[in-house]
């Protein structure tokens, strides 16, 4: 029986480690009952980490809460196992359903499964996560003044997985940033999905976070001393630490770990069949006394016990109904006028700076471009809210989606090339646990100019246009810009807003004064009625509104030989969502033209037909402007007259849509 719980540094006593046998035991049967069940799962790394867990789960987490992100989320029978252990989910429920339809136990691991921080599957993802929990945990000490009590954060990841770049990218910036309160478990059984790791693809893994300023502790994974020692050596660390925990897939179950010890796969991702499993399952069978030694550990030594999991609806106010103990003070606009030159991402730059004065729960991330996209502001005024993640884009949208968990609202920055290509798979792993990270990202377009082809993002729109919980907007101009990034800082979800490079005139309304002015409220999916119309209606997005506009003038000036058309200019804030005041617009002049710096296969026109034929709305005639093939190196006036999305473009398209 359970009489107490270790200490830290002390050898374990007899009854401890009665305990783990007994509760390893349980633990083992529950992942051959469950992936047998289910006839898919992953039983080789899970038998092989179970060990870790129980050590890392009975004797830490079921008292102090310290967030563990498993970043090889394919091991989900042994975390579910574990957590059942502890008393936090129903055994005999997660046997039954795991990997079933409707139930809440999925393949890899999921925030909708108490006390799991965040779901992982894409291998990589998670360690960014943990740096990013384990550099919140500074934040926060900084913030409160609290310089002790720091709590430590855990991170499980498999061995074929420090392979992936996104694992050395979450090196780097550990060591950057000093974080001493992060610790790596490797679970090193030395196999891979298809075959050893030595086959697939050798890398001394131990070498790989030594040279990373890791201190690297050496155990075997399957000795409960080793592994206590492990995470007491641990604590008293000054760098980041990686356990690198020597196991072998499939320890505990006969016939798995024969293959295991010689570096086999076969049990990786396949799952026994019944009869494969009776004699394990006997072995694995509980006495009267062990089953009441694990009752008596969730009656009397568990003391933290985790919460739901919030997953509040996109665009909600940020507040008590997001869990969030703050709400947001999006202070008042910054108003350019015509006589100013600028540009969105400085308008950006100088919005959130003021934002992160007010509210200190907001943080700038950016890959080495702070100059260019404009969150030098926060960096040289508030460097406590600024996360500088070097050349490492994946990391920091992985670990903006933890810091929103966390509680802060992160700003992430990058060139649209980037954020949308690179990071995808972050940024869809975040919209996967419904995170609140703020994706601004310039350069974005032909506006990128003499970059060229590979720097002129004309795709990137599309890529958030599969994710539920992610909104696109592209403001049309700077004095837009401050308004939206006012509303998405206090507004909850995954929003990727983006802007082009180059300068260009404010909006002005007819009349010359400022069009998105401070009585302007912009809310997601907003159109904006720049001219009045009823010929023609103009749906145009970003940069290209003012050369619809420079177009209009040209036909009023005579200077394209012809009389201004009567013309309905709409200004288009996201291609996701599009109101009233458009679709009313094209129900009354049944012709439209398109016009944006994206292309033409997958942006504002395509999504635009999509939205008319659901709606059912009649039209006489559709066009579209945008890039149709990849542009050369110029300026951007020249690149974007060479694609046909200029004023004279414009101008030219409505004369021939009028006759």
């Amino acid at each position: 029986m359970l009489t107490s719980l270790p200490k830290f540094g002390e050898n374990l006593e007899i009854n401890h480690l009665d305990f783990l046998k007994a509760i390893t035991k349980s633990a083992r049967s529950s992942i051959l009952q469950m992936v047998t069940n289910a006839q898919s799962g992953h039983p080789g790394g899970s038998l092989s980490c179970i060990d870790y867990l129980a050590v890392l789960y009975s004797f830490l987490i079921s008292q102090t809460g310290e967030k563990v992100v498993v970043s090889n989320g394919h091991i989900s029978p042994g975390v579910y196992s574990i957590l059942a252990e502890m008393g936090y989910h129903d055994r005999e429920e997660i046997i039954r359903t795991f990997r079933q339809f409707g139930s809440i136990y999925e393949g890899h691991v999921t925030r909708h499964v108490r006390g799991v921080e965040y779901g992982t599957g894409p291998l990589g993802i998670g360690v960014s996560v943990a740096s990013a929990f384990a550099i919140g945990e500074k934040l926060m000490r900084t913030k409160s003044s609290q310089k002790n009590d720091e709590q430590k954060v855990y991170a499980l990841v498999g061995d074929g997985e420090c392979q992936e770049g996104q694992v050395h990218e979450m090196i780097n910036f550990a060591k950057h940033h000093n974080l001493n309160n992060l610790v790596i478990f490797v679970d090193y059984n030395k196999v891979q999905l298809t075959a050893s790791l030595k086959e697939t693809l050798n890398i001394d893994i131990a070498k790989i976070f030594a040279a990373g300023g890791f201190e690297i502790i050496d155990i075997n994974a399957h000795d409960y001393n080793e592994i206590w020692s492990g995470l007491s050596k641990a604590q008293t660390s000054k760098k980041p630490v990686v356990i690198m925990g020597n196991s072998i897939m499939g320890y505990g179950v006969d016939f798995m770990q024969s293959a295991g010890e010689n570096h086999l796969s076969d049990w990786h991702g396949k799952a026994p069949k019944p009869e494969q499993i009776t004699d394990d399952l006997k072995k694995l069978e509980l006495t009267a006394e062990e089953k009441q030694t694990l009752e008596n550990f969730r009656k009397n030594f568990v003391k933290w016990q985790p919460k739901e999991a919030r997953f509040p609806k996109s665009l909600s106010k940020i507040g008590k109904e997001t869990g969030h103990d703050f709400t947001v003070d999006i202070g008042k606009p910054q108003l350019y006028g015509p006589e100013v030159d600028t540009d969105c991402r400085s308008a950006y730059g100088k919005a959130l700076l003021d934002l992160a004065t007010k509210n200190p729960q907001i943080v700038a991330l950016t890959a080495d471009l702070k100059g260019s996209v404009m969150t030098s502001f926060v960096s040289e005024k508030l460097p406590d809210q600024y996360i500088e993640c070097g050349i490492a884009e994946q990391q920091m949208v992985s670990a903006s989606g933890g810091l929103s968990i966390s509680g802060f609202i992160p700003f992430c920055s990058t060139f649209g090339a980037f954020m949308s290509s690179r990071a995808k798979d972050q940024a869809r792993v975040n919209d996967i646990n419904y995170c609140n990270v703020k994706m601004v990202a310039t350069h974005c377009g032909l506006s990128v100019g003499e970059d060229g082809p590979t720097h002129q993002a004309i795709d990137d729109k599309s890529s958030f246009l599969g994710f539920f919980n992610t909104m696109v907007i592209e403001p049309a101009d700077p004095n837009q810009t401050d308004h939206i990034i006012r509303y998405i800082s206090s507004h909850y979800g995954n929003f990727y807003v983006r802007m082009g490079r180059h300068k260009y005139p404010v909006i002005l309304k007819e009349n010359g004064s400022i069009f998105y002015d401070e009585n302007y409220v912009y809310k997601y999916g907003k159109c904006d009625l720049l001219r009045k119309g009823n010929a023609l209606t103009i749906a145009v997005t970003g940069a290209c509104i003012n050369e619809a506009l420079k177009a209009l003038a040209l036909l009023s000036e005579g200077k394209s030989g012809t009389y201004a058309p009567d013309i309905e200019l709409i200004a288009v804030s996201s291609i996701k969502q599009f109101d009233d005041t458009l679709l009313d617009s094209i129900r009354k002049t049944r012709k439209v033209l398109t016009v944006e710096d994206h292309n033409k296969i997958s942006g504002l026109s395509s999504q635009l037909g999509f939205a008319l034929l659901q709606k059912n709305i009649q039209i006489d005639a559709f066009e579209n402007l945008g890039t149709d093939h990849y542009q050369l190196s110029g300026k951007a006036p020249e690149l974007y007259h060479s694609a046909k999305i200029d004023a004279s473009a414009i101008a030219e398209k409505i004369q021939q849509m009028l006759g």
